[in-house]
């Protein structure tokens, strides 16, 4: 779930910065935006439970709390399991909310530009094209 919110988050320059004051600055975008712009296929760690992963989707990441969002709720879990008449054991509803917890915290701590994945795979032959062809355009 981190990996899933590292990508889904929108990386900000710091604040103070000359480029977070600047106002000519292009709409920011999500890392799996930028990856999807430049054709890459984001890598993702191995997934030993599908099933826990596909419940947690369905009942949603996170939903909406104060300013922002927040992880689920247990009602939002309960409401989940009520209308499928899936009767989670506590052990599988608890894992979901924590999943959720995580992907909250990540997705808040991944806004900075300098955070690094929390898991990364090797690197692939298309990543490299890319950054070689971001280099030779900086350095000419």
């Amino acid at each position: 779930m981190r990996q899933l919110a590292w990508l889904h988050a929108t990386p900000k320059p710091p604040p103070g910065t000359k480029r977070s004051a600047a106002k000519d600055q292009p709409p920011p975008i999500s890392r799996m935006e930028k990856l999807k712009r430049d054709k890459i296929v984001p890598q993702m760690p191995p997934n030993p439970a599908p099933h826990i992963i596909n419940r947690l989707l369905e009942i949603g990441l996170t939903e909406a709390a104060g300013m922002g969002s927040g992880p689920i709720s247990w009602q939002a879990i309960d409401a989940w399991c009520n209308r499928t008449g899936i009767d989670l054991p506590p052990w599988e509803a608890k894992l979901i909310r924590s999943l959720s917890v995580a992907y909250v915290a990540e997705g808040r701590a991944a806004e900075s530009e300098n955070c690094p994945p929390p898991w990364r795979a090797p690197v692939t032959k298309r990543e490299m094209e890319v950054e070689l062809a971001r280099l030779r355009a900086v350095l000419g």
